[in-house]
């Protein structure tokens, strides 16, 4: 029934009038299919997972059966064939959870806006004028339409963070390495990552459980930390948490945002106890350009034995002129963006040394405007795309874990994200900590103009 649901819905948003583009993939008799068989092992009392049964959207930068991985392209499936399930596509379809499709995304993850002039534009629920961020634009809304209460996206710079922060849905990065990337398409070696896109802090851990650890076939070259899960029954058992906060980068933002995010550290404060650490975080602006270099570098890199196969009138206008700027960097710029990766690394070991967690608002401007010039050429806007991945940095360039909590709305009714950025391998304290900003917010909630409550029943 649900699985029934879900169909009709994402037909009814695909279509005119709303073309919400919230997939690029999807099958119905693939979907029914697992349904059926979830449905058989209810019935038997033989459920495998709390996930059996559970609809999960997989961004199309990750490899799930029996789809082809375009990466929001119009070739690269061509030259690059999706042969089986990614690392974390298996797992979950190992815990009996129902895959439902590929969902839209900014073209090769090279821009902020999440608009693909190939299969339109994943519109944001709250506002269908507005863009969703990108680039995991389809995951994000899929959520935030009640169409999934979880997708899968990769996040290289904010990727998953940033969609999710303008959609008003919880948006997790664990650290560097903590999930395996076999199956994904290798865009950036060393700043992406796969994330989380879920309804609750809840259902993004239960997936989280399911997908994290290394593959044995893959054993990591430093050992990691063993994997620990909170029980997120009461904020109150937390004690004596400091949040590390930079006035001058906090407050790089909207008003409504920086407003709007001050209230909910404040909310933490009052309610929890914890504390307030004022730090600085120097050459936060150097680090994002670093970032950027890194970033640039490695998809140039990643993509250039693909790339000679094609013609470039295959690539939309944005991603054309991307992949040209990554093509223009040295090996020493990378060589020099490193040695600031180096040094921004013993800036923030030294920040939580005096603090558990950092804390900044998610993106610095809520969703703006999708521009009809933009529907065929892509965008890539540069003084937006700063303003929205001015906070996502440290969690990649650093390999750090980070999640964005949704704490409420700007004048507009557009949702505004607080994000808390972890040391390495600090998840369970993390999610935590936005479990408990979660509880002091989730009253407030407002469900956005698009939205199917594939649950109801007449």
């Amino acid at each position: 029934m649900v699985a029934e649901r879900f169909i009709a819905a994402v037909r009814e948003s695909s279509n005119p009038p709303m073309k919400m583009s919230f997939f690029i993939n999807y099958n119905e008799e693939d979907i029914l299919k697992q349904a059926t068989e979830s449905t058989l092992r209810y019935k038997k009392g033989e459920p495998i997972s709390v996930l059996d049964g559970v609809l999960i959207a997989v961004k199309d930068e990750i490899d799930c059966s029996p789809y082809p991985t375009t990466g929001g392209t119009k070739w690269l499936h061509k030259v690059r064939p999706c042969t089986g399930d990614a690392c974390c596509v298996m797992r979950l379809r190992l815990c009996g959870a129902i895959l439902v499709g590929k969902t839209n995304m900014h073209e090769l993850g090279a821009g902020t806006s999440g608009i693909n002039p190939h299969y339109g534009v994943a519109r944001n629920p709250y506002d269908p004028s507005k863009i969703t961020g990108g680039s995991s634009s389809g995951s994000a809304a899929v959520v935030a339409a009640g169409l999934c209460p979880v997708a899968l996206g990769v996040d290289g710079g904010g990727s998953v963070r940033m969609p999710a922060a303008l959609c008003g849905v919880v948006g997790f990065k664990p650290t560097f390495g903590r999930i395996p990337l076999s199956g994904v398409l290798p865009l950036n070696w060393t700043v992406g990552m796969v994330g989380i896109l879920a309804a609750t802090v809840e259902d993004a851990l239960v997936v989280y459980a399911a997908i994290n650890g290394p593959l044995p076939s893959q054993q990591p070259t430093v050992s990691l930390p063993k994997v620990s899960f909170p029980l997120l029954k009461s904020a109150t058992s937390i004690s004596a948490i400091k949040l590390a906060k930079y006035d001058a980068w906090f407050n790089d933002c909207s008003d409504d945002i920086r407003v709007c995010c001050s209230r909910a550290v404040d909310k933490l404060c009052e309610r929890y106890g914890w504390k307030v650490v004022e730090v600085t975080i120097p050459n936060i602006e150097v680090m994002r350009l670093a970032h950027y270099l890194t970033i640039g570098s490695e998809c140039s890199t990643s993509l250039s034995s693909y790339l000679q196969k094609i013609n470039c009138s295959d690539q939309g206008w944005d991603a054309r002129v991307a992949l040209s700027v990554y093509g223009s960097f040295s090996s020493q710029e990378y060589i020099k963006a490193q040695k600031i990766r180096n040094h921004q690394m013993q800036i923030h070991r030294n920040v939580f040394a005096k603090a558990d967690v950092i804390v900044v608002p998610t993106t610095g401007v809520t969703a703006y405007e999708i521009k009809d010039d933009a529907l065929k050429t892509g965008e890539l806007d540069y003084i937006y795309g700063a303003a929205l991945v001015r906070y996502q940095i440290a969690g990649n360039f650093l390999g750090l874990p980070a999640v964005t909590v949704p704490v409420g709305y700007d004048t507009a009714g557009l949702p505004i994200g607080l994000q808390f950025i972890g040391k390495p391998w600090s998840e369970p304290t993390l999610m935590h900590i936005a479990f408990a900003m979660q509880a002091l917010c989730i009253s407030e909630f407002r469900k956005p103009k698009v939205f199917h409550d594939l649950l109801y029943k007449e």
